[in-house]
């Protein structure tokens, strides 16, 4: 349902909490590799993310990502900037035209659906996502698994 940007994005500000949790602010590289995804990507991504403001970099020494705001950052924060707007009202099947006077095959059923995501992503935050990860409740990457199974 996210585009690969979004799932990335998710993932790496997810990363980016958890190193500033150890008062490390991690460069790309190492968050392409802290959550598998190309370091290209990723690089891009992150750039986007520092022009929405959703995190803050330093270049050079010492520098790196990381979140000066003090509030949480909601996935429904990330989600908007990056998917636009019409994420949670857009059709499941990429019609024009769809809604409850003229719906798709699955309209009625996906707009359940959609409304609990939406409750969902205004409810969690990078943070929240974070603190799960933390507790040994969640993982992030393929790593994270194996050190959770030993």
């Amino acid at each position: 349902m996210l585009s690969k940007t979004t799932e990335y994005a998710i993932r790496a500000l997810v990363y980016i909490e958890i190193q500033n949790r150890q008062g490390h602010r991690p460069g790309f590289s190492e968050i392409a590799k802290g959550i598998e995804s190309p370091e290209h990507f990723t690089a891009k991504i992150l750039q986007t993310l520092t022009r929405y403001e959703l995190v803050n970099s330093i270049r050079g020494r010492g520098g790196g990502f990381f979140f000066d705001k003090e509030e949480e950052l909601t996935l429904y924060e990330v989600i908007i900037t990056l998917e636009g707007e019409k994420y949670f009202s857009k059709c499941v099947l990429g019609l024009k035209s769809c809604d409850s006077v003229n719906p798709c095959p699955l309209h009625h059923e996906f707009v359940k659906i959609r409304n609990q995501l939406y409750f969902l992503v205004r409810n969690e935050t990078i943070q929240s996502l974070a603190s799960e990860i933390d507790n040994g409740k969640a993982v992030l990457n393929r790593m994270d698994l194996k050190k959770r199974l030993a």
